[in-house]
């Protein structure tokens, strides 16, 4: 497998380095190769978060992407700051919650994910972002399902233990 390059870009607050840091999780426990580096902007909530999580099964010589294979987009400003770091034939997910004018790029595959929306539905719009990162596992296939999940089991355990049902949910509701 080459390796996946993924950038995961939202506001601060709306859990972008979390996933990024759990899929990074659930891809070690796959036996992967596996780098995470997260970026934040002049203040943690409200200003700009990204991170990029690169998987491969081959050893990973540098964790700076200069060509993503997949963007993550959880608001307007990612979209338009990062989509074109997504190399051709490459993947964007949008959260349209807050994408509303979403790429026009041809060369891509889009997936439309109404992750804030699905969130609120499910009584707490912080979860958009386990939301997102259930399209994007189940989508792309990066890393295991079941070990996501054990991921998600041990990041809501302890005094988080009762955001986990939900969490769970959230997770697995985009089809």
């Amino acid at each position: 497998m080459a390796a996946h390059k993924i950038l995961l870009a939202g506001f601060g607050g709306q859990g972008i380095i979390l996933i990024g840091q759990m899929l990074a999780y659930a891809a070690m426990m796959d036996d992967k190769e596996v780098t995470f580096l997260p970026s934040y902007g002049p203040e943690m909530r409200g200003g700009t978060a990204n991170c990029t999580v690169i998987i491969s099964d081959a050893p990973i010589s540098c964790p700076i992407i200069d060509k993503a294979t997949c963007l993550v987009a959880m608001n307007q400003p990612s979209l338009t700051k990062y989509e074109e770091m997504v190399e051709a034939g490459g993947t964007i997910f949008e959260n349209v919650s807050l994408v509303k004018k979403g790429t026009e790029r041809k060369d891509l595959t889009t997936h439309a994910v109404d992750a804030g929306e699905v969130a609120i539905s499910l009584g707490n719009e912080k979860m958009a972002n386990i939301v997102m990162l259930g399209a994007l596992v189940r989508t792309m296939g990066f890393v295991s399902e079941e070990n996501m999940i054990k991921v998600l089991e041990k990041t809501f355990s302890g005094r988080k233990a009762h955001l986990l049902e939900k969490n769970l949910v959230a997770f697995c509701a985009f089809k």
